[in-house]
């Protein structure tokens, strides 16, 4: 409906077709350039003229102003109504029925149908084109005439009186078509560049989206070992609580059963002593001696039961409370030792190998910290050994790999780096070079590396490096394995913990923890003390 509304106010009232070349009189009203001078020019042989929709008179004939804005309205507006007859350019002369033109006359701002192309002027200043609405935008604006030639020097499409007496003289000129040519090779060639781009772009986003869908298989992976770890928690807590109450239970039942035992056989023996209480002040209350003296049993009624009066606790009359703890306590153990194999990774236990390390660097008698020895230490000369001298720095690459090597699995370990300003850590395999440049970690296939050099912080592989944004927020680093997945992720252990960078890559040997120390100590931390 809206469309239709706005369609009726972009029509003409002379044709009743959308304005083509759309122009203004004084009297605000529009029409096609072409519809209003056809009209106007009837209305000059009458001597008088008028607009064809207010009737306003003038003295002379009006002059026409293009209407720019309706123009480009009208453009948008045809561009939302695809399929429509109205998106093309109609014959200017052929008033009571539109008919779509074939070309348009530069010279006479007018678009032509078949029949009257046939009669239309063949003179050179007549020039034809494709059929057009925008007639004004191949003339010159100064000059009123064709654009024939293309400006060099200005860049800029000209006429014929441009270049002759115009602002242009004595500038370069080349055809318009040499001129289109020259742009469009350029724009080829643009277009190659950007095609190259966006299909670098379309395989980024296609490993991009690759990688989002193997993040979210993960995270649901992880989030369904979760909820079976919870929903087995709750289910091993439930028959916990329940193996704790039956135990409560049967040892209260116990305990009251012992209780009500002792009460029944104390008041059978407080009867019986309420009996003899009875008979002995019935006889205390006789007056006949005889009687009382000859009562049986008297002798023994004088006598009071010493320690058979008393019923002993045979068993106890008190809750087992400790060995209801250590059910509890055996059961919670249990379970935290099932949650911490089933959802935390253990860290794993690194300790340096002596005889992969370079003559400058000094390891710990408990293997797990090096730092930067003075002189040499004379490590046994073995193929392992980091061997490669540094000349302008008159050392030996100070590097060291673990013992340990891992080929399957999840494991992480932890660096105190905060004892020297220069240092690098990472994982390699074991096929990494001891000599030459491919020897130092990051620099090679073989390695992935965190660094520090100043104040300087880096990851790198295959010598290609990446810098990190800030300084390291805690002196203690992370380094993450995750094999079957082919991550190494580093980590900043501040709080909360955070992610620095993570490598991805297709495991092809055992990995081991692989340092470096150019300066002072660090120190390996994190892993279970050794027995």
């Amino acid at each position: 409906m809206a469309s239709a509304d706005l369609r009726e106010k972009l029509e003409c009232s002379i044709c009743l077709s959308i304005h083509t070349d759309p122009v203004t009189l004084r009297c605000d009203h529009n029409f096609c350039q072409g519809c209003i001078h056809r009209v106007l020019d009837t209305q000059e042989e009458s001597g008088g003229y008028s607009c064809p929709e207010c009737r306003e008179k003038f003295q002379e004939q009006p002059a026409l102003q293009r209407n720019i804005k309706l123009r480009n309205i009208v453009e948008n507006f045809l561009s939302t109504q695809p399929g429509q007859e109205e998106s093309q350019v109609f014959c200017s002369h052929c008033i009571h029925t539109p008919v779509p033109a074939v070309k348009s006359c530069l010279h006479c701002e007018v678009s032509l149908c078949e029949n009257h192309l046939r009669v239309h002027k063949k003179s050179p200043e007549h020039v034809l084109c494709d059929p057009t609405t925008f007639l004004e935008d191949r003339k010159c604006f100064v000059h009123q005439e064709v654009l024939k030639y293309y400006c060099t020097d200005d860049a800029a499409c000209v006429c014929v009186s441009c270049y002759v007496i115009g602002e242009h003289v004595g500038h370069k000129m080349v055809s318009l078509a040499e001129a289109s040519e020259s742009r469009k090779s350029k724009l080829r060639n643009v277009l190659q560049e950007v095609t190259t781009q966006r299909e670098e772009m379309e395989k980024r986003v296609q490993s991009l989206e690759e990688r989002r869908r193997k993040a979210q298989e993960k995270a649901d992976d992880e989030t369904e070992r979760v909820t079976a770890l919870f929903r087995d928690l709750r289910r091993r807590l439930e028959n916990l609580e329940k193996k704790v109450m039956s135990d409560i239970t049967r040892q209260a039942e116990q305990v009251l059963l012992y209780y009500d035992d002792i009460i029944r056989q104390l008041e059978i023996k407080k009867e019986e002593l309420s009996m003899k209480m009875r008979h002995i002040e019935k006889l205390c209350n006789m007056t006949d001696p005889l009687t009382v003296l000859q009562e049986s049993h008297t002798g023994d009624l004088c006598e009071t039961e010493k320690g058979d009066n008393k019923v002993r606790d045979r068993h106890g009359g008190d809750l087992d409370v400790a060995g209801i703890s250590h059910t509890l306590h055996t059961g919670l153990s249990d379970l935290i030792s099932g949650v911490t194999g089933g959802i935390y990774i253990q860290p794993a236990d690194i300790s340096l190998d002596v005889t992969t390390a370079s003559n400058d660097l000094q390891v710990s008698n408990d293997r797990k910290s090096a730092s930067r020895a003075g002189r040499s230490q004379n490590h046994p000369d073995t193929a392992e050994k980091f061997q490669y001298y540094i000349p302008r720095f008159q050392y030996y690459t100070p590097q060291v790999l673990s013992s340990q090597s891992f080929c399957s699995g999840q494991h992480y370990w932890e660096v105190d780096v905060g004892g020297s300003e220069s240092w690098r850590v990472g994982m390699c395999y074991p096929s990494i070079a001891r000599r030459g440049d491919q020897s130092l970690i990051g620099y090679n296939d073989k390695s992935w590396g965190l660094d520090r050099t100043g104040d300087q912080y880096t990851v790198r592989h295959a010598n290609k490096e990446i810098q990190l944004p800030d300084k390291l927020p805690s002196d203690r680093v992370r380094i993450y394995l995750d094999y079957e997945a082919g991550q190494i992720s580093f980590y900043a252990l501040c709080d909360p913990i955070r992610h620095l960078h993570t490598f991805t890559a297709t495991f092809t040997e055992p990995l081991h923890a692989v340092l470096g120390v150019w300066k002072d100590c660090i120190k390996i931390s994190g892993g279970r003390p050794e027995m």
